[in-house]
């Protein structure tokens, strides 16, 4: 009876979707939130079984919803996209997220960094990256074993499993993708986007000028044709 009673009550269990704190503290951090979960969007376009998610409740425990973690940017990989109200890893074949990105916030205190820290690595992350916009400092631990090991330089460090590059340019963060284009924000995306459309109208319309000058062109010849026919010259 006990055995029934627990697994009853296991399956009347409720996840929240929402810890009821903000995605983000202020206007700096939730830029850098979104320009990763963004750009990493936009990198595995075509990859249909690369999840990526940004401030998603994350519980690894079946049963437990006190355990749970809000990564700032997340990355599963072998689970398909699609939306959710938070990440149940009992129903997503138990895989972990393989990555994850947190942007520091001055409410962040030292001991919520070390819990977030050792609850990525006790439920399997592989790669966490850390950054601070105030200070600048960007630090990353890629897991060795059980643990997660500082990576010492981050400077020019390639994500194993993402393929990007962090670099630093005038104190602020830089992350590049596969192909060495930077991550844009929307904006940027925006005006090249426009950029990009604005080069095409200019090469279509130097086509139709093209066009234009060769069908005048061949009108003019076969004018000229008509007219050394009619005096009995041969054209050719």
């Amino acid at each position: 009876m006990l055995t029934q009673l627990s697994s009853y009550n296991q399956r009347d269990i409720i996840y929240p979707e929402s810890d009821g704190q903000p995605m983000a503290d202020n206007t700096k951090q939730f830029e850098l939130i979104v320009l990763i979960k963004k750009n990493l969007d936009l990198l595995f376009d075509n990859h249909p079984n690369v999840f990526v998610a940004g401030d998603l409740l994350w519980y690894p425990i079946e049963g437990n919803n006190i355990i749970r973690r809000a990564p700032d940017v997340m990355v599963v990989f072998g689970r398909p996209k699609g939306n959710r109200g938070s990440y149940l890893q009992w129903r997503e074949d138990n895989i972990p997220p393989q990555v994850v990105f947190e942007i520091l916030s001055p409410s962040n205190s030292a001991k919520e960094m070390i819990s977030l820290y050792k609850f990525y690595e006790r439920y399997g992350v592989e790669e966490y990256y850390l950054y601070d916009p105030d200070t600048g400092e960007l630090t990353g631990w890629l897991r060795s074993g059980d643990e997660l090991a500082e990576i010492e330089q981050m400077i020019g460090w390639v994500s194993p499993r993402l393929s990007i590059r962090f670099e630093m340019s005038d104190g602020e963060l830089q992350i590049y993708r596969p192909d060495g284009q930077r991550f844009l924000t929307y904006l940027e995306l925006a005006q090249k986007q426009e950029q990009a459309e604005a080069r095409a109208e200019q090469a279509e319309a130097r086509a139709e000028k093209a066009e234009a000058r060769a069908e005048k062109a061949e009108a003019e010849l076969q004018a000229l044709r008509a007219l050394l026919q009619e005096r009995g010259v041969n054209p050719n």
